[in-house]
């Protein structure tokens, strides 16, 4: 404790310790070992700004660095949980719902974060890996509202089991295997279900659906040309939306999307 908050860190931490057993067990997760740069540092901004992101696919296949990273994040995660509408998103779930740690933390988080003013949303390309969880019956318990995409294999016997443990019939599974993807979504609610179309817009198609790879080149290249505060108007001039851009205004040159 008398130690700088600068020098706070697992290297100053091993420098310190006597006993030879546990400095071989911590230097690996020190600079000088292959987990360092994960989490060996002398800050932390992981309680700076509003929305945090962290890409988990390489770090889950990883059963030595996962258990301590997961208990890091744990501990900052709930401590943002603090009262403030908060948004936890799961992508890939499967990643999460694969691990015991995680789905162990998971399930007691369905339980109790409601009452701190968190919603928490799983987003997965297959209901097999939810219904093949550990911790299915309190995903399904606590996720009421549910969002399918369509499906046209949704009425073969294994797809339809999988819908069916959802609580939805053979007329809702035929709406799903009936949609057309990437159009209609069927959303499932305690207050009652519907087949629907978002009905987006070239606006909101320039937003909510770049996600290639060609997009997020385009997207990287008008950052540096326009900087953050002014990535919308450019964005839509790159995209072919000069009137959109109009609207909001902007000024200098704007990068060809053709580029």
């Amino acid at each position: 404790g008398a130690a700088p908050v600068a020098q706070r860190t697992l290297t100053g931490l091993v420098a310190l310790i006597q006993m030879p057993d546990l400095r071989r067990a911590l230097e690996p997760y020190t600079l000088a070992g292959p987990y360092g740069a994960l989490l060996d540092a002398d800050e932390d901004n992981l309680e700076t700004g509003d929305t945090l992101c962290f890409e988990m696919d390489a770090l889950m296949q990883d059963k030595r660095v996962a258990p301590p990273v997961l208990a890091h994040l744990f501990t900052k995660l709930e401590a943002r949980f603090d009262g403030r509408p908060t948004m936890l998103i799961l992508d890939e779930a499967w990643l999460f719902l694969d691990h015991p740690m995680f789905a162990g933390r998971l399930r007691d988080w369905l339980k109790t974060l409601r009452k701190k003013n968190v919603s928490v949303v799983f987003a997965t390309q297959s209901l097999s890996d939810i219904a093949a969880s550990a911790i299915a019956p309190s995903l399904i318990e606590s996720a009421p509202t549910r969002i399918f995409l369509a499906n046209a294999r949704a009425e073969e016997p294994s797809q339809r089991a999988a819908y069916e443990s959802f609580g939805l019939n053979a007329r809702q599974v035929e709406l799903i295997a009936r949609a057309t993807p990437k159009r209609d979504y069927y959303v499932q609610t305690p207050d009652g279900n519907r087949l629907f179309d978002l009905d987006l817009g070239p606006v909101a198609l320039a937003f909510c659906a770049a996600g290639s790879k060609a997009d997020q080149k385009l997207i990287s290249d008008v950052l540096v040309t326009s900087g953050p505060d002014r990535f919308a108007p450019v964005w839509l001039a790159a995209r072919g939306h000069h009137w959109a851009a109009d609207l909001i205004g902007t000024e200098g040159e704007m990068p060809c999307a053709a580029e």
